[in-house]
């Protein structure tokens, strides 16, 4: 990571990555693989279909995921995750770790806090 805070890209990466339903489209491409538009629907119940497609569209023009179309009727979509999409894993599993630590920090803190006022 750069040295000098201006110039660090991390904000980069979370702006590419941000959005309520982004990590959620790619984790599902990471570990199912090619999948199509209602596929997705179905594994994400709560997203609406303008929803899912905007993010779609954004992931497809940064080079993350791969639209492929089918001429056929009615249309078949799929999507997967493209060379340099699948970069990204790395990153997302250490986020999740990250994650999963705060969380257990997090509760040790609440665990201590109820403690103290018990005992206080």
């Amino acid at each position: 990571m750069d040295e000098i805070p201006d110039n660090c890209k991390v904000a980069t990466t979370l702006d590419m990555i941000v959005g309520k339903w982004k990590i959620a489209i790619m984790l599902h491409l990471l570990h199912n693989g090619t999948m199509r538009f209602n596929e997705l629907r179905k594994v994400m119940p709560s997203v609406t279909q303008k929803v899912l497609t905007s993010h779609l569209r954004e992931l497809e023009e940064e080079g993350i995921i791969k639209r492929v179309t089918y001429p056929q009727v009615p249309p078949k979509v799929e999507y997967s995750m493209t060379k340099y999409g699948e970069s990204l894993q790395m990153i997302l599993d250490l986020m999740h770790d990250w994650g999963v630590s705060h969380l257990a920090q997090k509760q040790r803190q609440q665990s201590r806090q109820l403690f103290e006022n018990d005992n206080g």
